[in-house]
């Protein structure tokens, strides 16, 4: 197939391209910078330059491939604290992609949780500002899109990982030298390593029926306590726990710390054959790379 990927040298990107060249597709990806083109052309992918605010050229590329892969996002914004601004931008993105791709049967595989039918778990997700894009694929898919949803997990982590949680929460534990976790920590993130959700794709591409939701976690929740004493005991400073009414003065600039949610992958699994091969989170974290200096 004739994939596009958009985020093509991005953290995922850069795992995702190369697992689908390996097997044997003709990728395309987006850059907008000369760095980023040189990181793509450099994997053997083929560069299309340009940005997510220049929707012709999006659904151009969209309309010469056999699928699109949308990875890029403005997570930028989202640590400013302008989420909603960031998922009206993907919106954008969405709806040129799927208006491209309207009545071809193309695959377009997106980040996002639809809708499960739980209330309670579905109130969770459209809180989430992102939730209006899962919302617009969800149209595709009665209009003709060969829609995939991929649920990408919080903790998705390696030795590439630079700007994910790990990374914040070590950060955050070097400025207060403590290695903190919200009341008893006992609340869950997903955790997947890059090269096994890389893989995901490849499987989702080949084989995942339209519509269908997929989950990239290997671990379907970690708790966020057992996090920060891996932190802690790989900085040497003591893990305690933050009260809730001071979490966001202690994680200023994450917002994250206190979240809790898990992702259940046995369907997945069952579905495409997926099988992690990679180190767990608390595993890669005790590897040490997160910590090696200038990383």
């Amino acid at each position: 197939m004739r994939i596009f990927v958009t985020g093509a040298s991005g953290y995922i990107g850069s795992a995702v391209v190369p697992e689908l060249l390996q097997a044997g597709h003709q990728v395309v990806g987006l850059a907008r910078s000369d760095a980023s083109a040189d990181a793509v052309a450099a994997t053997g992918a083929e560069v299309r330059r340009g940005d997510m605010t220049d929707l012709d050229l999006l659904a151009a590329a969209a309309a010469e491939a056999d699928a699109v892969v949308h990875l890029a996002f403005d997570h930028a914004t989202v640590f400013a604290g302008r989420f909603p601004d960031a998922a009206a931008t993907d919106l954008s993105v969405i709806r040129a992609f799927g208006d491209a791709l309207v009545g071809t049967g193309k695959i377009l595989v997106g980040i996002g949780i639809r809708r499960t039918g739980d209330a309670q778990r579905d109130a969770a997700f459209a809180a989430n500002p992102r939730s209006i894009v899962t919302a617009a694929m969800e149209e595709y898919t009665e209009r003709g899109v060969h829609t995939v949803f991929m649920a990408i997990p919080s903790a998705t982590h390696s030795s590439r990982d630079k700007h994910g949680f790990i990374p914040q929460m070590i950060r955050i534990a070097r400025e207060r030298g403590v290695s903190g976790y919200v009341g008893d920590g006992a609340n869950r993130w997903p955790a997947g390593h890059v090269l096994d959700v890389a893989r995901l794709y490849r499987l989702a591409l080949d084989k995942a029926p339209a519509g269908e939701q997929l989950f990239a976690a290997a671990e379907e929740g970690v708790a966020v306590r057992d996090v920060a004493e891996a932190i802690g005991r790989h900085l040497d400073v003591p893990v305690v726990s933050v009260p809730a009414e001071k979490a966001a003065e202690h994680f200023a600039g994450f917002p994250f710390a206190a979240m809790d949610i898990t992702m259940p992958n046995a369907a997945t699994r069952e579905l495409l054959g997926w099988e992690p091969q990679e180190l767990g989170l608390i595993a890669d974290i005790d590897a040490g790379h997160y910590f090696v200096a200038g990383e």
